[in-house]
């Protein structure tokens, strides 16, 4: 591979092999991480005609496929790129002869694709999002529609909340359902059908409502074409192209109730698309229906764009050389923390409440010292999920650590700390619970013990006003008490702090007594 010819700039390739479309894109990127795009290339390749029959990607389409990456190869080469990285997403992931085409386009073409899975195509997806759209913090549904799945996030603003895959892809539904032309009303009713089931088993009751849904793949670029050569007869980019659902679903009636040949003929459809356009709508509205959504914006970058996002963040890492220091683990809890626009005062106060409580108990129940970061930092981030809802904030929380960017932290640590926030309040640590059963034995413990010591913290500043200023931890045989500093006695915060010790006393298997210092000391003083 030629050496790019611009001392300060690195030229990239990034191309996405999907289930029906083989998307390149060629740039130059600054040292600063902006970048211009030098060209891009797609081809309708079709690679995952009758998967979804057989199980297998025909030759016919696989040989589409080889020519099309041979040709992307060789224009990215034409600009000097110092890297072409190759995905893959549904199809050959699903293909029980995936491999056998992933070794095709390695002899062929020198070429390594790598299969990510339906998680890191959503992530890719989302990259792209928020680069391209000013989320602002509001509740957003992102949806990448390609011909064998469909990746969802729901999330607010630029943070994660949840993820999902479903098998509604545009290819996928077409070959399952469409049996006549026109569509039958039969057809049609089993075509919806499935797409409200498979939507209710994946996602079920929406843990929000979303007014905006933002869309990337094919499906929503055709959608707006159409709609904007309705309105106004102009053929342009549509990125950023804003429509309401309702305005959606009059185009998605049209489209079904006429024939092939004139979904063909219809302004603003791409006629290879045309086959295919309505599965892919039917899709995004059954999904626009569960979320309700009330209007629709179009994102043209998508997996591709997110996959070029990521080798520019990996460049930038490399180029800086710098590690992650241990001692500023909590800086990026912090960092994360501000994203969330969570109560820092609150919940760094918290957080110091916490630790002076584990310092108590540590000597005495056995803790680990480096039980001492997790809390910390569930503490930092345990009332993020109030940006999402109030409600379930708890729950909210342990999704948004779950998907959150917190690169000091291991995956093992990063669960732990999603757990101990999300039992911050309500129900108890339970093996009936996804999240917590699938945690080592030793792991499950010490998010008991954590999270019962963060519920006592967190009541102890109820009315957010930092009143309780340190707190003091004896352990007795049969008594824990904790007796807390503050200038005027902090009733709201000892009563709200005795009624979260619920889980405290079952962990430690022992009584917890609360006390305010003053009291104490008005009792010296009458004493002596």
């Amino acid at each position: 591979m030629n050496p790019s010819p611009h001392q300060d700039a690195t030229r990239l390739a990034a191309i996405d092999v999907g289930t029906n479309t083989i998307r390149l894109v060629v740039v130059e990127v600054q040292p600063d991480g902006t970048y211009r795009v030098l060209d891009e290339e797609r081809e309708m390749t079709r690679l995952g005609t009758g998967l979804y029959e057989t199980g297998k990607l025909k030759k016919k389409a696989m040989e589409r496929s080889l020519e099309a990456l041979g040709r992307m190869k060789a224009i990215a080469e034409g600009f000097g790129v110092d890297e072409i990285r190759a995905i893959a997403t549904a199809a050959v992931r699903t293909a029980s002869n995936g491999r056998t085409f992933r070794g095709q386009v390695q002899r062929r073409h020198g070429l390594d694709i790598q299969v990510i899975s339906s998680r890191d195509e959503a992530r890719l997806a989302f990259m792209s999002t928020t680069r391209q759209f000013n989320l602002d913090g509001s509740p957003i549904a992102m949806v990448d529609i390609g011909g064998g799945s469909v990746e969802l996030v729901l999330a607010a603003g630029s943070v994660i909340d949840r993820i999902y895959s479903l098998p509604l892809g545009a290819v996928r539904l077409t070959e399952q359902h469409i049996k006549s032309d026109p569509i039958s009303d039969k057809n049609w009713t089993k075509l919806e059908s499935q797409i409200e089931r498979l939507i209710t088993k994946r996602v079920g009751k929406p843990p929000f409502k979303v007014k905006t849904m933002i869309g990337s793949g094919g499906t929503f670029t055709t959608l707006a074409e159409i709609a904007e050569a309705q309105r106004e007869g102009a053929q342009g980019s549509v990125h950023g192209y804003k429509l309401a659902t309702t305005d959606a679903r009059d185009i998605l009636d049209r489209l079904r109730r006429v024939s092939l040949e004139e979904r063909r003929q219809i302004p603003g459809l791409n006629p290879d698309r045309a086959d295919i356009i309505v599965a892919g709508l039917a899709s995004v509205l059954g999904l626009a229906n569960r979320l309700g959504c009330k209007e629709i914006r179009i994102n043209e970058g998508g997996v591709r764009e997110g996959l070029l996002l990521s080798m520019i963040k990996d460049r930038l890492s490399a180029r800086a050389a710098k590690k992650v220091d241990v001692a500023d683990r909590m800086d990026w809890v912090r960092k994360f923390a501000s994203k969330c626009h969570s109560n820092e005062a609150h919940c760094e106060h918290v957080a110091n409440l916490a630790l002076q409580i584990y310092d108590g108990l540590e000597d005495h129940y056995d803790l680990p010292e480096a039980g001492k970061d997790i809390l910390q930092a569930a503490a930092i981030l345990h009332d993020i999920g109030y940006m999402i809802s109030h409600a379930k904030h708890h729950k909210h929380a342990y999704h948004l650590i779950m998907h959150g960017d917190l690169p000091a932290f291991s995956a093992r640590e990063v669960e732990l700390i999603a757990n101990v926030a999300r039992y911050q309040r309500r129900a108890y640590p339970k093996k009936r619970h996804e999240n917590f059963v699938r945690l080592k034995k030793a792991d499950r413990r010490l998010v008991r013990d954590l999270s019962a010591i963060l519920r006592v913290a967190d009541g102890l500043d109820r009315t957010f006003t930092q009143a309780v200023t340190a707190v003091e931890v004896d352990v007795d045989d049969d008594l824990i008490r904790m007796i807390v500093d503050a200038e005027a006695p902090p009733q709201v915060e000892l009563w709200d702090a005795h009624r979260k010790a619920g889980l405290f006393e079952k962990v430690y298997g022992t009584p917890l007594e609360l006390e305010w210092a003053g009291v104490r000391e008005r009792t010296l003083k009458a004493v002596s």
